[in-house]
């Protein structure tokens, strides 16, 4: 079965961190782009950062440059966003995702994923 499994989501407040987890399993998890996206109420889903399978490139928002890092543990099947200084606006629901291969679309599409998370809420307070 395949699963993608958040964790790490809660309350913090702003200028705050966080660090999520994005754990894999029944699928090849080496070869799979992940993103991290976010939706908050009322708002379309974004993308926040993506990392790639072998050259393990990243992206991210420019709303989260400088401020969130994606890394990824083939050894774990895990991929993880460490938050910091977290704004009021960083409030939402984040869900990662996993692109197969070939990866040749737009990292911040949803239409590229495969699988999704159940997702992890975050709130930060102002």
């Amino acid at each position: 079965e395949v699963q993608l499994v958040e964790s790490g989501g809660g309350l913090v407040q702003a200028g705050g961190s966080l660090r999520l987890s994005c754990a894999a399993s029944g699928f090849t998890f080496d070869d799979y782009a992940v993103g991290w996206f976010r939706q908050a109420p009322g708002k379309e889903r974004e993308g926040v950062s993506c990392i790639g399978s072998i050259v393990e490139q990243t992206d991210y928002a420019d709303s989260v440059k400088g401020r969130f890092t994606i890394s990824r543990d083939k050894g774990k099947n895990t991929v993880y966003l460490q938050m910091n200084s977290l704004k009021p606006e960083d409030t939402a629901v984040y869900y990662c995702a996993a692109d197969p291969p070939p990866h040749g679309g737009t990292w911040d599409s949803p239409e590229e994923y495969e699988y999704w998370g159940q997702g992890t809420q975050v709130t930060v307070s102002s």
